[in-house]
Order: C-alpha cells, then sequence, then structure tokens
C-alpha cells in the first residue's frame, strides 16, 4: 500500500463522490434536460443535438488508454484535475456556440473532460492509492455516482428555466472550476510518480493467460454497455409502443434510479465476501430476468424493471473491481484506460443503433434483440469464473 493510501477514505472517497454526481450531471447527464431547450432555440434538430453526446463518447474512448497510463505514472489527482478545466471548455464553447459545428466541438472538449473525469479514471486512482484494497472504496464511490441524475436533473431545469440552456452550461462551467476542481486540488493526495520504464511494464497482460483474461472482461464490459445504452436512451419508447400511457411509462422509468442505489447499498453490504466476478454474474443475471419480464403487463414490468435496475447498478461496481481482482494493481490504471476505449466507442453508437431497431423492427423485437443479448452476456460471462484469484 503507498504512503498516499493512509489518507482518510472518507475524505478521498467523499471528495470523488461529490466531484462525480457534479461531473456526470453536466456532461452524460446534461442533454437528457436540455436537449428540447438547445433545439427549441436554435432549430438545429434533436439529431444533430443529442449527436453531440454521442461524438463527446467518441472523443472520451479513443483518450481512455492515454489517460490511463498517464494515471498509471503520475497519480490520479493531476488527470482527475486536468478533467474540470476541459469540461468547463466544453461547457462554454457550448454556452456561446452558434452554429452545429462550433456545438460539437464544444462536445468534443467534454468527450475530453469525461475520459479524464468519470467513473473510469475515479476508480483507476483508487486502485492506485488502495490496490487490492479498493473495492469497498470503488463500491461506495458508485453510490455517489447513483445520485448524479437525482441531483442535476433539477437543477438542469432550474437552471434552463431561469438562465437559459446557455446560461445553465456557463453556470455549470463554473461548477466545474469552482467545486469540482478544488474538491481534487485539495482533497486527494499526491502521489509518488512511476518511472517510464515501470509504467510501460504494466503496459497490458503479457501472460497468455492473463491475455486471455483480458478480452473476456473486454467483452463482458463492452457487449452489455450496448444493451444498456439503448434501454436507458429508448425505454420510454419502447413502454409507449408496447401500450403504456406515457405518465405510467415515465413512472416505471423512474424505478431504474432508485433500484440501482439499492442494489449498490447491498452489494456494499455483503458484495465483500465473494469474490467481484460473481457481482459481474449477478448484474448479467438480474438484467436479462429484468428485460424478459418486460414482454408481461405493467405489474410485471415494473418488477422487470426493479431488477434490470438492480442489474445495471451493480455493474458498475463490477465495471471497477472485476479488473482489480483479476490482474491486480500494477498497470491498474492502464489496463482500465484500454479496457474503458471499447465499451465507451460502443456507447457513441448506441443512440443511432437503438433508433434503428426501434424504426425498422418495432418494439417487441426491439425487446426480443434485447432480451437474448442480455441472455449471452450472461453466458459470456462465466467463463471468468476460470480466471478468479485470491485477493
Amino acid at each position: 500500500m503507498t504512503p498516499a493510501a493512509h489518507h482518510p477514505r472518507w475524505r478521498v472517497v467523499g471528495a470523488l463522490g461529490i466531484a462525480q454526481i457534479l461531473a456526470w450531471g453536466m456532461s452524460y447527464y446534461l442533454i437528457a434536460v436540455l436537449a428540447k431547450p438547445i433545439d427549441d432555440d436554435t432549430g438545429w434538430g434533436l439529431t444533430w443535438v443529442v449527436g453531440g453526446v454521442s461524438l463527446g463518447f467518441l472523443v472520451s474512448g479513443l483518450a481512455s488508454p492515454r489517460v490511463g497510463r498517464l494515471i498509471d505514472r503520475f497519480g490520479g489527482r493531476p488527470i482527475l484535475c486536468a478533467s474540470a478545466p476541459l469540461l468547463a471548455a466544453g461547457l462554454a464553447i457550448l454556452a456561446i456556440a452558434p452554429n452545429i459545428p462550433v456545438y460539437m466541438l464544444g462536445w468534443a472538449f467534454i468527450g475530453l473532460g469525461m475520459a479524464c473525469g468519470l467513473y473510469d479514471p475515479a476508480f483507476s486512482t483508487l486502485g492506485r492509492i488502495y490496490g487490492e484494497q479498493a473495492r469497498s472504496a470503488i463500491t461506495l464511490l458508485t453510490l455517489y455516482g447513483g445520485f448524479a441524475s437525482t441531483v442535476c436533473w433539477p437543477l438542469s431545469a432550474w437552471m434552463a428555466e431561469q438562465i437559459g440552456w446557455r446560461g445553465a452550461c456557463l453556470a455549470y462551467a463554473a461548477i466545474a472550476l469552482l467545486v469540482i476542481l478544488p474538491l481534487y486540488a485539495f482533497f486527494l493526495p499526491k502521489e509518488t510518480e512511476t518511472p517510464p520504464a515501470k509504467a510501460a511494464i504494466h503496459a497490458g497482460p503479457i501472460d497468455p493467460r492473463l491475455r486471455r483474461a483480458f478480452w473476456v472482461v473486454a467483452i463482458n464490459l463492452t457487449f452489455p454497455v450496448i444493451l444498456m445504452g439503448i434501454v436507458s436512451i429508448h425505454m420510454l419508447t419502447l413502454l409507449q409502443e408496447r401500450g403504456v400511457e406515457l405518465a405510467v411509462a415515465v413512472a416505471l422509468g423512474a424505478l431504474i434510479g432508485p433500484a440501482q442505489v439499492g442494489a449498490r447499498m447491498v452489494e456494499a453490504a455483503v458484495g465483500r465476501k465473494f469474490h467481484p466476478v460473481w457481482t459481474m454474474i449477478a448484474s448479467n443475471v438480474l438484467a436479462a430476468a429484468g428485460l424478459g419480464l418486460l414482454f408481461g403487463d405493467p405489474a410485471l414490468a415494473a418488477l422487470g424493471l426493479l431488477l434490470y435496475g438492480s442489474g445495471s447498478g451493480i455493474r458498475s461496481i463490477a465495471r471497477g473491481t472485476v479488473p482489480l481482482a483479476i490482474f491486480g494493481r500494477d498497470g491498474y490504471p492502464t489496463l482500465m484506460g484500454r479496457l474503458a476505449m471499447p465499451s465507451l466507442i460502443a456507447q457513441a453508437a448506441t443512440p443511432s443503433l437503438g433508433g434503428l431497431l426501434l424504426e425498422h423492427a418495432g418494439a417487441d423485437a426491439t425487446l426480443w434483440v434485447l432480451a437474448v443479448g442480455a441472455v449471452i452476456a450472461l453466458i459470456v460471462s462465466l467463463p471468468l469464473l476460470a480466471f478468479r484469484r485470491q485477493n
């Protein structure tokens, strides 16, 4: 354990957690509230407005391997600190954007900020500080992150109403610089720089067995992201096209957030007794069962969304803990950066992919695709059991 590990966990995780709530709210969750005000004001069209998020994910995915290597060498604090001005720059560009190209430039900066400041670099930072003992810190951090939409959706809506969508973007830019940056700068420990030669040794698993494990983990972190991205973006449309009224669909969709947080609390209480691979498998079981129940009446759909939300919630924990448990702390940030790249690029494609499925196949066929995909995700997670090791 490094000397930085002696920093109180409540202080490190608390600072990371508050920053994560705000960072997710001003990036990933931003467009859910501001898309319509932006389109109403500019007339650019929802496709282009929402397309900014896809560009942000693409940039984030391409930058993630480099970000991981930088954390491996310099520690998490300078990289997380860099995320704040990057997010602020992107949001400021959105606020003054006169046309779509400038708007997309803003999302490119936000994408860089996401690569440096969302879960993957935060998990990498905790792994570098606490090593194999980081599991509880990662789990606690996801509990904070679960409140991002709860806090920031109402905040974004209030700001859009009071000062307009451009003013809301500027306000978030100020929050990034005045709140997120100080949290990282003053509450995260300064770590010892790793020499370049030593960092390069851990650029990826060399042992053939661990190399196979890397690809199994990569598939398990990427494939379900496609399914969950489609569900997150198109769930209300899927329910409405199956005859559920909008108000009921919104009420059903609202079950996902509490289910995510509740499942993370359960994992925090009992998960440490089991290898993290079981958390990933449980996530896939819950997601597959939940999506299967969506074919029933609204009562079954409610149970289905609770199960799906639970699976989605603990998947965030598995994302950080499974690679750490299988590969260990050496080179963990670099590994997380490499693993993040395909999943983030996949997320960039999910809005369009879900829209194409709904348009050309319909809601029932789309649900079948999602349910079958969830079963496949469960099947491909089972080989991870062969790569368990003692923590």
